[in-house]
């Protein structure tokens, strides 16, 4: 399995490969992303890390789904078993994250087994494109979606676009898990 940084080195070279294809130069991305000349300089070279939010606007600009820089032309897989499923967790998030995604090309759908420890909670709202769809599998969540808050229990599903502010949280005793279902693939 690919370690971090050899996943930074090919999506570092997969932006430069794509730029250089659509015959872009780096100040016409950073006209399109909003993203600095410098920065997008650095990701380039894999000297700097990048956030979901840069590379989705960075996949905007070249005109590709997000998932095609996590993918790799590798025959397609369809079936994940149990002890293929990797487990995973993000910097910003509490969140341990379960991949159920099969691989092949033009994949839409990222499904996920999410779980969130007991008084756990994203910090911060998030908000980029796509869909999120969740089922809870066990324990209660709150999830913040716009002004809003829903207290879901155990067979609880929420569907919502995620261009809206939204966060995840469980601020009650024991641990939550639940199935998610996103739009674009951001794994």
């Amino acid at each position: 399995m690919a370690s971090g940084s050899d996943t930074l080195t090919n999506i570092s070279e997969r932006i430069r490969e794509l730029r250089t294809e659509k015959r872009m130069s780096l100040k016409e991305l950073s006209e399109m992303t909003g993203l600095s000349v410098s920065f997008l300089s650095q990701v380039e070279r894999g000297t700097s890390s990048l956030a979901i939010a840069s590379l989705e606007k960075i996949a905007v600009a070249l005109d590709i789904p997000i998932s095609d820089f996590f993918t790799k032309t590798t025959p397609s897989h369809y079936v994940v078993r149990k002890d293929e499923q990797v487990r995973a967790s993000i910097d910003y998030s509490p969140f341990i994250l379960t991949h159920l995604a099969g691989t092949f090309p033009e994949r839409k759908l990222d499904p996920l087994i999410v779980e969130l420890g007991s008084k756990e909670e994203q910090k911060r709202f998030n908000q980029h494109s796509g869909e999120e769809f969740y089922y809870v599998l066990e324990g209660e969540i709150i999830f913040s979606v716009e002004n809003e808050e829903y207290h879901l229990k155990e067979g609880d599903a929420i569907h919502f676009p995620s261009d809206i502010p939204h966060r995840i949280s469980n601020p009650f005793d024991g641990k939550s898990k639940l199935i998610s279902v996103l739009t674009p693939c951001m794994f």
